[in-house]
């Protein structure tokens, strides 16, 4: 491409993927009984959360056909901006939020995630500075979880270990487990029963807000509203905390 061509590049498949979006909404205006919708949502929600409101959304909506996107927050807004994804779930709040349209579904908390042998395990409750000098698992570029961690670590006065980093979701995840190192996750990854142990963060708690966002100058197709709406059903009166005995407090 010239140089020129390089810069209207991405502008024509912005203009592209919305007019493609308006043949499809044009289509299944009458009715939700066709249609194309593109989902995007990160690793940890793609996997926990999203499955039940996939499965209930095409139930009710067999017609639609689902596209699903999973990567990291940032990743997301991008194709979100572009116009690749019709609507995402996204950790909030977004950057350049000018050009979106956002609504809050949960507020979760996020521990650390370690091997049943490692010896936090063995606690309820750590403070963000007992991870100084323990080697993390760390995610790769693009994930907020990266960020927070990193900014949690360094306000509490050092810059953290990594045992390695890089990964997606479902690394970090199995690395934690085999004892590689340990991991600030949501808690809503961390099974009951299974190889990891969710050990509270405390001085000060961590969490995160995950919402679904649109683009602000794109109209929502039926799909795209139907399908917010089942997601807000689906979390309604849920609380995504760790799995901890009764009883044991954060501070």
């Amino acid at each position: 491409l010239t140089d020129a061509g390089a810069i209207l590049l991405p502008w024509a498949r912005r203009v592209l993927a919305d007019l493609d979006g308006a043949r499809a909404e044009v289509a299944g205006l009458a009715t939700l009984e066709r249609g194309r919708l593109s989902v995007g949502a990160t690793p940890s929600l793609s996997t926990v959360l999203l499955p039940r409101v996939l499965a209930a959304f095409h139930t009710r909506h067999p017609g639609i056909t689902l596209s699903v996107i999973e990567a990291g927050s940032r990743d997301l807004v991008d194709r979100l901006a572009s116009g690749d994804l019709d609507l995402a779930l996204v950790i909030l709040p977004l950057p350049r939020e000018e050009l979106f349209e956002t609504t809050p579904l949960i507020r979760e908390e996020l521990v650390l995630a370690v091997g049943r042998t490692h010896p936090l395990a063995r606690r309820k409750t750590v403070k963000v500075s007992d991870l100084r000098g323990v080697p993390l698992v760390m995610f790769r570029d693009g994930y907020d979880l990266r960020s927070t961690t990193i900014t949690a670590c360094e306000q509490a006065g050092f810059h953290p270990t990594f045992a390695i980093e890089g990964a997606e979701m479902d690394g970090v995840l199995r690395m934690a487990a085999a004892g590689v190192g340990v991991a600030v996750v949501p808690s809503m990854v961390v099974e009951r029963g299974g190889p990891l142990i969710a050990v509270r963060i405390a001085r000060p708690t961590l969490s995160r807000s995950v919402g679904v966002a649109f683009r602000r100058d794109r109209h929502h197709s039926r799909a795209a509203d139907a399908f917010a709406a089942e997601l807000r059903e689906s979390v309604k009166d849920r609380e995504w905390r760790a799995a901890v005995p009764a009883g044991v407090a954060v501070a």
